[in-house]
């Protein structure tokens, strides 16, 4: 099938973006990996007006650390978050994206682009909440930094003004020790996980002092879930199994045809509590 009639623009600056972007407003999309939105124009589920492509804009192309932060511009591949040095310091962000599809997508999606298209069954939105990042909204006349955790507003939906684009991701780098891990569920190899969950956990003298978890496909978009129970105790088999109980029990996942509420639920609760596990294991140095 193809896609629906749209006008294409392909801008050579981040201004011309936004000034395109002000007078064309909510009929036109930003076109990066186009992984998610080529695919959903080809099959009349989207059908913008307009297509404003920043695959010139070298200027978003970029990986670097900064203010203990890593900033990942809107131009920037999975491959790239893969291969990256700076990447490294954040190993739940590279363990996440490297669950991304296939080969492929990663070489041409976008870290931001997930973000902006906001799928509740994604693994990179899990992975920036859990990390506590945020985004940078810019319009022609504003830029704004917005929390992970006050950007998603629905599935697909994000609180984006219609004259913005989201320019950079960024996640904090958390101290040296901190375990992670990133597990999911999915009905194919690489395909979009029925449940997805990210995690880190950081020990001082054997106890948790900082713990995270960010879920994906359990809710309307991706959401953490609060593991204050980790806090002050040691990692034990029984306390990881009452906090992700406990977890779970708060969340009603959307049920489907991969999935009932209650199923997912059950999936959910599993893998929190193996996510967990791994991540104070890693904590503790043995990965």
């Amino acid at each position: 099938m193809k896609s629906p009639p749209f006008s294409y623009h392909r801008p050579a600056t981040v201004a011309e973006v936004l000034d395109l972007k002000r007078d064309l407003g909510g009929e036109a999309r930003v076109l990066a990996g186009g992984q998610s939105l080529i695919p959903l124009m080809h099959l009349r589920l989207a059908a913008p007006d307009h297509l404003i492509d920043i695959n010139a804009l070298d200027e978003l192309a970029y990986l670097r650390r900064e203010d203990g932060h890593l900033a990942i511009g809107a131009r920037t591949r999975h491959a790239d978050v893969l291969s990256s040095p700076a990447a490294a310091a954040v190993r739940l962000l590279v363990d996440a994206v490297s669950q991304v599809g296939h080969a492929q997508i990663r070489h041409r999606g976008t870290v931001a682009g997930s973000m902006a298209h906001a799928d509740p069954s994604a693994e990179i939105p899990a992975a920036v909440l859990a990390l506590g990042g945020s985004v940078t909204a810019r319009s022609a006349s504003a830029a704004r930094s917005v929390a992970a955790a006050d950007f998603f507003t629905g599935p697909f939906q994000t609180c984006l003004a219609d004259d913005e684009i989201l320019t950079e991701v960024r996640v904090p780098v958390w101290p040296e020790g901190t375990g992670t891990a990133f597990v999911e569920l999915a009905r194919v190899y690489h395909g979009f996980p029925v449940v997805g969950v990210a995690a880190l956990v950081h020990l001082s003298g054997g106890v948790v002092d900082r713990a995270a978890v960010g879920l994906c496909g359990m809710a309307a978009s991706a959401v953490t879930v609060p593991v204050d129970g980790l806090i002050g105790q040691a990692p034990s088999g029984q306390t990881i199994a009452a906090v992700a109980q406990a977890a779970a029990e708060g969340l009603e996942p959307p049920g489907d045809i991969h999935g009932s509420t209650a199923y997912r639920r059950r999936v959910g609760k599993a893998y929190i509590r193996r996510a967990l596990t791994a991540a104070a294991a890693d904590a503790g140095g043995a990965r």
